[in-house]
């Protein structure tokens, strides 16, 4: 049995997409970088922390495998985490107006037997944005819960002059990647 120790909704959706049934879980992991913590370390820490935290509430289901990810954008080795509130988000906006970020998208595989783990590194360009397009797209609380205070799967999108790498991993589950861990565990064909 597999389960996405997530509920986020855009995860469950490109999870889906892979054709394969599994159960969501309800896990809380706190997202907290370490000082000094190198960016990509942090997001493969954290995604292998919600897969074993989902892991460890089904043990008991014989053959369980869990599927964790984190996602987050980073500009100049600063991690845009989830922004705080409608301010924070035009804050982080203002940031990557005009510039190229990264989003590193990590997931793990466990199951009691193992545990395997991909990356996904994407650069995303956005255009300079105005203070009224920054404005017209936090009112549509769309930020709200994205890392990076943006979601590229809607109306963010006209903000991105250029993407090198995974759409699915700037959307919070790259799914490449995540096949690939899923053929290898016997899960996937």
């Amino acid at each position: 049995m597999l389960y996405l120790a997530s509920q986020s909704p855009r995860r469950r959706e490109l999870l889906a997409r892979l054709g394969l049934a599994f159960a969501p879980l309800d896990i809380d992991v706190p997202e907290q970088r370490q000082p000094g913590e190198p960016p990509e370390d942090y997001v493969r820490r954290v995604a292998r922390e919600k897969a074993g935290a989902g892991l460890l509430q089904v043990m008991a289901v014989a053959g369980a495998h869990v599927l964790g990810a984190d996602t987050e954008v980073v500009l100049d080795d600063e991690v845009f985490g989830k922004p705080r509130d409608a301010a924070d988000a035009a804050a982080m906006l203002r940031r990557l107006s005009g510039r190229t970020h990264r989003v590193i998208s990590a997931v793990s595989l466990v199951s009691a037997a193992r545990e395997a783990q991909a990356v996904s590194i994407s650069e995303v360009s956005f255009a300079v944005l105005d203070a009224a397009a920054i404005a017209a797209y936090v009112a549509t609380g769309e930020w709200d819960g994205k890392a990076g205070a943006y979601a590229i799967q809607g109306a963010a999108q006209a903000f991105v002059a250029h993407l090198s790498g995974s759409h699915s991993g700037v959307m919070g589950l790259p799914l490449y990647e995540t096949a690939r861990l899923l053929r290898a565990a016997g899960l996937l064909k």
